[in-house]
This record gives structure tokens, sequence and C-alpha cells, in this order.
């Protein structure tokens, strides 16, 4: 698939009848809902607001797109905190083996990563996107872009269409999945949330997740872009721990990002907004423990005791880290190792194993993966995905307020969210207009 794809997928609609279904946002939730009702013998029209669809899917994992993760249905519930169990009826219906099997079957290949993380086998993004729309199109799918909807035609409690481009466009049901608020470039500009307030829905307060994190003084920037593999990682919220993971972590200019931090930022946002203190406790020694690692420490300031602490130091911790390490434990990088006291090599164990930084607040919208927030799944029927208020209205994806760690597990809910909504709609019986 090359980047021009959509060029030869997208069909006008012209000289065709009124659709029944107007599936509004033609992000990947969209698409799957769009062709999954359009085999069911629904007429589909998308309307995708930028010039192209599924922009933000094209560049989501870095460009290769994490499409699912090969977890059980307990485990991917859990990544989603506590609205993890409004899921459970969609993932019963459509989850990882079903989404794999799909794509593979209209031509995509996959591969499974570290972490049971699933990627197109290209390791190419758009290739997901061309797939989709390939399929959507051969499924009969209308999707007209550069097509923004206004608002949503609804009468006495029943959607009776939507407003585009001040064209009433009138349908039997109608499927919100017009993503976040998050990657405003690719499109997710929040419309969503205000198409569903109006229709008399709760949006829960939207923030940024999946979100870099920014760290109080400059130690971080000084080791920007460094990157540490296997490192442990607690979140400390006045002073006790609240969460940890282990993994990955890049220091940046502003403080600190990577999937561990990705991992640990959805709370941290929601606890800074509380005013709480929030301290990350980073273990550049998971392996060792505190006797462990005093042995090694005495083990290697013995053998090397002439060389200066900076040179011994550059064989635990990157060459990056090591002026911070000494500033921070007031240490002369020109000492050597074998004049160092008990309390200074206490002083060193106990930063390698506890280095803190202070979160001060977080990226903005333009930087986060996904958005945390949305509208309130307690208003939406979890067994078809319909709304509890108005008839025939359908939400689907990350308008909805659902949000996981990183690892697959957003684009899988997207995935069944928009086949269980594409479905149920297509089973909407017909309302009299």
């Amino acid at each position: 698939m090359t980047e021009n794809h959509w060029e030869n997928t997208i069909s006008e609609q012209k000289d065709r009848p009124a659709p029944t279904i107007v599936i509004i946002g033609g992000g990947p939730a969209g698409l799957m809902a769009a062709g999954q009702a359009a085999t069911m013998g629904a007429r589909v029209l998308v309307l995708e607001k930028m010039d192209r669809p599924a922009l933000k899917l094209g560049i989501t994992g870095k460009g290769r797109c994490n499409i699912t993760n090969i977890a059980e249905v307990r485990e991917f519930i859990n990544h989603f905190g506590k609205s993890g169990l409004f899921l459970r009826q969609a993932f019963s219906r459509f989850f990882n083996t079903d989404l794999m099997d799909f794509l593979e079957n209209i031509g995509l290949k996959l591969v499974a990563e570290r972490g049971g993380r699933v990627f197109p086998a290209s390791g190419k993004a758009l290739d997901v996107v061309g797939f989709l729309l390939k399929w959507a199109k051969n499924s009969g799918v209308q999707i007209r872009t550069a097509s923004p909807v206004d608002g949503l035609l609804i009468k006495d409690g029943v959607v009776k269409g939507v407003v585009c481009k001040g064209e009433n466009i009138y349908c039997h049901a109608v499927i919100l999945s017009s993503g976040g608020a998050s990657y405003a470039a690719t499109g997710s500009t929040g419309d969503g949330y205000r198409l569903a307030e109006t229709a008399g829905h709760r949006v829960i307060p939207i923030r940024p997740a999946l979100v870099p994190l920014e760290t109080a003084g400059n130690q971080a920037g000084r080791m920007a872009d460094l990157n540490l593999r296997n490192i442990n990682v607690k979140m400390l919220v006045d002073g006790k721990k609240r969460r940890e993971a282990f993994g990955e972590l890049v220091f940046a200019d502003f403080g600190v990002t990577g999937p561990v931090i990705l991992t640990l930022s959805g709370e941290t946002v929601d606890l800074l907004q509380l005013g709480k203190k929030i301290e990350l406790s980073i273990d550049l020694k998971p392996a060792l423990d505190e006797r462990k690692l005093d042995a090694r420490l005495l083990r290697d300031l013995e053998a090397r005791g002439k060389e200066p602490v900076n040179s011994i130091l550059r064989g635990l911790i990157p060459r990056e880290m090591v002026p911070v390490c000494l500033d921070s434990i007031s240490l002369p990088s020109d000492r050597r190792g074998n004049s160092l006291s008990a309390e200074e090599r206490k002083r060193l164990r106990y930063w390698l194993k506890d280095f803190r930084l202070e979160v001060t607040g977080h990226r903005p919208f333009a930087e986060a993966i996904i958005t945390a927030g949305g509208v309130d799944t307690r208003e939406v029927d979890p067994r078809t995905m319909e709304s509890r208020k108005v008839k025939g209205l359908y939400f689907a994806g990350e308008v909805l307020d659902l949000q996981a760690d990183t690892g697959g597990y957003n684009l899988q809910a997207a995935f069944s969210t928009g086949w269980l909504a594409g479905r149920s709609a297509a089973q909407q019986p017909a309302i009299e207009k």
C-alpha cells in the first residue's frame, strides 16, 4: 500500500439512495462499524472531516500501529481500570483473535512481538489503513471526505440524521465515532463531545492520557534523549507508593516519556489536578536488591580503587547519567574509588535504587496518544453501543470514556466497539421520518 492508497478506495456519493446509516468519523472504529453494517445489507455513508480518512491510525505506534494484544480478556479489562467492565459485552462478541483473523482474511499479515503486542508484519501503520479502506469500499461503504458534521437531527428522542456543511442527510441510525482530542492535526479535535452533549449526553471532562510528563529542575533535561530499558518506576503520591511499572523510559528536555511513563501518566494527570505531590522513584538496578548492589559497589570500588569515581560509574550507569548522579549525592567526580566512605557509598546505592524526579505537569493534548474522559458509558448500552437517551444513535471508539495503557488495548477497544455498533445499527428497524 502507498501513501495515496485512499485515492483509489473512496467512493463519492452520487445518484445513490439515502443511507440507512451515517457514520461520523473515518477512523478505526468508524471504518470497522461501516464495513460491518454494509456487509449486513445497510447503505452506509461515512462522513470524514479531513481530506483523508484514518489519519491518526496511519501514524499510531510511531508509524507501526500496535493493533491489539494477545492477552486474555480479564487482563484486557484490567488495563482499562474502572471503565473496563463496560467492554465485556463488546469483547465477548469481537475480541483480539477475531480481529486478527479478520485482518489476515482481508490480506494484512500480522506479527506478535514482546509483551504480546500485535503489529502489521510490514511494520507500516499505513498498510492497516489501506486494507481497511479497501475492505470498506468492497463492502459497499461510501466515504465522503472534507465533510465535517455540524449537528445531529433529533426529534422526539429519535435520531433522524445529521447536518453536514449545511445539508440535511437523513438516515435510520447514526454512529458517532469521531475520536478524541489528541493529535488535533489528524482531525481529533473533540467534535464528538459537542455533538454528544447536544443529544443530551453527559461528557466526562476530557484530559490528555498516555502523555509525557514534565518534571522539576534540570536533571531530566541534562539527560535528554537518553533511553533506559529494563528499569522500574514507582509513582509516589504524597510520599506513598501508588503504582509501579517496568520497562522503557526516555528522558526529554521537559521531563520524561517512554512506555513506562505513558502507562503511569493517566492517573498522574488526574492526581495533579487534585493538587497531589507526585514523584517518580526510578530503580536503575531492579535486578539487584540493596544487599547485592552494595556488594557490587564494594567489588567495583576495590577493583578500580585508583580510578576516579566518574569512570567507575560508567560501568554501572549510562555516561549521560554520571554527572547527574554525582551532583545529586554531592560527590566530586575526581574522587578515587578507594577513598569513598561507607556513608558516601550508601548515598550512591540509594540513588541507584531510588532516583527521584518530582512531576510538575504533563504535556498538552497535541502530544497525548489518547484522550481520557468522554461520553459517559453509563448512558450507553454495552450490548449494542446504542444511546440510552436517543434511539438510533450509537457510539464507538475514543469518543467514549474508555482508556487503557499502551500495548494495543485502546485500538482493540475501538475495533470491538465499532464492530458491535455497526452490526447493531444495521439491525435497527427503519423508523418513520
